[in-house]
């Protein structure tokens, strides 16, 4: 079973595998309705962004909230600093994290109701378990970004996490927090491999806000790899990326 909704500004699929009704595919995405009320800063009325209003204190946080602040305050020390929601007007912004942190809770909802064989992506990123429909590993397709129609690799996560960050969609929404008025232009795209999507897409923007040397930061960080696409189109990938290459 199979759908596909606008939610949180992007599109969001979620495969389940041998699922006999939508009451889980349901559950996820009502999970994900709350997790965009909750963090959205385009909603005066979300969490977030009373928040950054100050009408809410940080000691009368939801949990939810007060654990996505500390991932990203880890985060921000893990990637000495290239990593940050603070804005300058002094806002906090966790959109960086949100996605990725949002998508693992979804696959653990999955996998409660006892589902193994299962896809979830959101805007690019996925976390996927076990096989496809047709008994085979999940295949994901790094998109060109300079055409959008063309998929330069693909790849099978082998039930990681897999995260692109990148200015080719979306502009440039991604800074360096050590020079935030220079705009990065040195790379537009960078996919990175983890642990789970958390870990994939929370060092993905980490790496992205480096530039051309993120690469070199994901091929020292023990147990990720990734694939970098510089702004002449020459691609750079750490050493372990190949093996989860399928052409």
């Amino acid at each position: 079973m199979r759908d596909s909704r606008i939610l949180m500004g992007m599109p969001i699929t979620v495969e389940i595998v041998g699922a006999r009704d939508a009451t889980t595919i349901n559950a996820v995405f009502d999970y994900l309705h709350q997790v965009d009320a909750r963090f959205s800063t385009y909603k005066d009325n979300s969490e977030i962004s009373a928040f950054n209003r100050g009408e809410v204190l940080p000691a009368n946080l939801s949990d939810e909230m007060k654990e996505v602040l500390q991932l990203s305050a880890i985060t921000r020390e893990q990637s000495r600093g290239y990593f940050e929601i603070r804005k300058a007007d002094g806002t906090l912004d966790p959109s960086g994290i949100v996605k990725g942190w949002a998508i693992n809770n979804a696959a653990k909802i999955i996998r409660s109701r006892g589902h193994v064989d299962f896809f979830v992506e959101a805007g690019g990123d996925v976390q996927s378990g076990g096989q496809n429909e047709e008994g085979r590993e999940w295949r994901v397709g790094i998109r060109s970004p300079f055409h959008s129609d063309e998929i330069i690799k693909v790849v099978t996560p082998r039930g990681q996490g897999m995260a692109t960050s990148g200015t080719y969609v979306r502009g440039q929404h991604i800074y360096n927090p050590h020079e935030p008025k220079k705009p990065i232009e040195d790379i537009v795209s960078l996919s990175v491999i983890g642990p789970d999507i958390l870990e994939a897409d929370r060092f993905a923007t980490a790496a992205f806000a480096m530039g051309a040397k993120g690469i070199y930061f994901i091929e020292n960080l023990s147990g990720f790899e990734g694939y970098m696409v510089n702004a002449q189109g020459t691609a750079t990938q750490t050493t372990g990326f190949g093996a989860f290459v399928l052409s």
